[in-house]
């Protein structure tokens, strides 16, 4: 289904926002709501269902935290993400320098985190039970943990030197954090520990001749702007300004040295890309210019690019029950992409008259006794 993705004739997103949209987000609990955060502050929520029955529709928007909101955000909306378990509570963070939780009920902030820096990115664990911790990259250095529970954002882990772009929490270990940052470094945090971060990814993988003592254990030779884990938890995908894509195993930290080739990457923040969850082999979505590159993760294969918007796409996220794509962009539409129908075979189409030459590595290889005797 997904090396069949194509855009949609017959689904159109609800056209609300009025600038670029930046994040999106899709609930987990039953795939059917999404949230999309835009640069004028204005959060949407979304009913993906087709309600109407009807070969074509328009996904249509249910809510909206528009401009005249009272509790909306001053400027642009980076991240946007459900609460993992339910939906009566969705998160936002932006440029303003806040977080906010809010109840989906009643569509007002049940709590606010204000900070001292612009808010790049923030991040929920899917899986987490024993915590309630909001990992947050901002403007400082810093990374910030906020606790749901008890409403404070005592807890920062300390290492990065520049700005934090974004934060993964892993999809494995609950107190398991990887952190992206300006400083051309990724590090994974047990926030467990107090005495700093578990590891800095190191793009060399330790072989100190081939880099200067200045790039060691740089991740990438630029930005580190956008941070994915596989849906097992088990390797990391990260991209950088260096215009790279690396993958990393998670539990010793190696570079695969997966070869993804030149992946564009121009964005000054952080990069929303998206990976694919029940397929195989799985794939990467990672926005690209005004299109949307498709990569297999392990191979480093670019399969396709997915042409449609009119300018930059900022965002992609991964419907995992029907593996369908939904893109954000600067040119205020969001776009679903869905696999193409399968021709039928026609029912008088007899077995026999399709053609018979299978690949090899298909055929049937055993006899049966008839033949033998």
């Amino acid at each position: 289904r997904v090396l069949s993705l194509e855009l949609n004739k017959d689904r159109d997103v609800e056209r609300i926002h009025g600038s670029g949209i930046n994040t999106l987000d899709i609930e987990p609990v039953e795939g059917r709501y999404m949230l999309s955060g835009g640069s004028d502050g204005v959060i949407v929520l979304y009913d993906l269902e087709n309600l109407s029955r009807k070969p074509s529709y328009t996904c249509k928007a249910l809510f909206t935290v528009g401009r005249s909101h009272p509790d909306v955000h001053k400027f642009s909306v980076e991240t946007v993400q459900w609460y993992p378990h339910d939906t009566g509570m969705f998160t936002s963070s932006s440029f303003d320098k806040t977080l906010k939780i809010w109840d989906t009920n009643t569509l007002q902030p049940a709590d606010i985190f204000h900070f001292e820096g612009t808010v790049y990115s923030h991040h929920m664990s899917p899986i987490a039970t024993k915590h309630c911790l909001i990992a947050v990259g901002t403007k400082s250095p810093k990374v910030q943990l906020c606790d749901l529970k008890s409403g404070s954002s005592s807890h920062i882990l300390q290492g990065h030197r520049q700005e934090v772009l974004a934060v993964s929490w892993s999809p494995r270990h609950e107190y398991i954090l990887a952190t992206g940052s300006a400083d051309g470094k990724v590090k994974l945090w047990d926030v467990r520990r107090a005495s700093g971060c578990l590891s800095t990814l190191d793009q060399h993988n330790g072989e100190k001749s081939k880099a200067s003592s200045e790039a060691a254990n740089t991740a990438h030779n630029g930005r580190v702007n956008g941070l994915c884990y596989t849906n097992d938890g088990l390797h990391l995908l990260t991209i950088g300004t260096d215009d790279r894509m690396r993958l990393w195993n998670s539990s010793t930290g190696e570079n695969t040295l997966v070869n993804y080739g030149k992946v564009c990457n121009e964005s000054r923040k952080g990069l929303k890309f998206a990976i694919s969850c029940g397929c195989n082999p799985e794939f990467a979505f990672v926005p690209y210019g005004s299109t949307i590159a498709v990569y297999t993760i392990f191979t480093g294969e670019l399969i396709t690019m997915l042409r449609g918007h009119y300018s930059t796409v900022n965002c992609c996220v991964f419907q995992h029950h029907v593996q369908e794509l939904y893109s954000g962009s600067k040119d205020c539409n969001i776009l679903a992409w869905i696999p193409a129908p399968r021709e039928p075979v026609p029912d008088d189409v007899s077995e026999k008259s399709l053609p018979q030459h299978l690949n090899p590595a298909y055929e049937d290889a055993w006899s049966s006794s008839d033949d033998e005797g």
